[in-house]
């Protein structure tokens, strides 16, 4: 559900809501007194309190996350043409060979970032693993024929593209764990109850109930888009990469 961040929007603003409305329902059984109110509110403004921190605390994590797979994308970039400039190097036929591969793996790798859908990424994932191997394979000969530091130089920019492809994927799965989901919910269940349960006059069941479940799960929202690589609406433009095959086409 993490993967439909809209979807995960309406899942939690029912659950939030319900639960203000059992807190509402608890507070018809049984009201608080006048004394017990004082320290009902201490509780009350901790445990919003602690969700606010959490919030602020996962959305930052998926900030992090996010950033990184910007930042690999531009290392993958660079990695790309600075690996088209050292197949210069190789012996021309090599050369030649090289440079059209990389073309169509900037291509493959623009894909990647692009798809939204399953089955084109598996499908993405095993032309760029295949297509990896003929690259490595094509400045693998040279280099076995004529083992020259030039000729060294053009195999370590290839090793630097396969890497940063495997940094790129794992920046992808590096998502906010689904216990911290899991805890973040109950706690914001929690503040949703004692919301319920604090309000002093029923007009707030159709007012204030509504806001804090509403304005918790927009921010959920946010942070489950931002961490969702693939679903929801924010999400890594391969700009550099973009910018780089229409370099590399010219």
């Amino acid at each position: 559900m993490l993967n439909y961040p809209r979807i995960f929007f309406l899942f939690s603003f029912l659950i939030l809501w319900v639960a203000a409305q059992i807190g509402a329902y608890l507070r018809r059984r049984r009201p608080l007194g006048d004394e017990q109110r004082e320290d009902f509110g201490v509780v009350q403004t901790a445990t919003l309190t602690l969700l606010g921190l959490i919030i602020g605390f996962t959305f930052s994590m998926a900030v992090v996350r996010y950033d990184l797979r910007k930042t690999y994308e531009e290392a993958e970039a660079n990695a790309i043409g600075t690996e088209y400039v050292r197949a210069g190097l190789l012996p021309a036929a090599d050369a030649a060979q090289v440079q059209v591969q990389l073309r169509n793996y900037t291509d493959l790798r623009i894909r990647f970032y692009q798809t939204r859908n399953q089955d084109e990424l598996r499908q993405i994932d095993a032309d760029t693993a295949q297509l990896q191997a003929k690259m490595w394979s094509t400045v693998q000969a040279p280099a076995q024929a004529q083992p020259t530091p030039v000729i060294a130089l053009a195999v370590s920019g290839m090793n630097d593209v396969l890497n940063s492809q495997g940094y790129t994927q794992a920046a992808w799965w590096n998502r906010i764990p689904a216990s911290a989901w899991s805890l973040m919910i109950a706690i914001a269940v929690c503040c949703n109850v004692l919301a319920g349960y604090g309000a002093r006059s029923p007009k707030t069941k159709t007012g204030f109930l509504f806001v804090l479940p509403l304005v918790v799960s927009i921010a959920f929202l946010l942070i489950a888009d931002i961490d969702s690589p693939r679903g929801g609406f924010i999400h890594v433009v391969p700009q550099n990469l973009a910018s780089l095959s229409q370099s590399l086409a010219k």
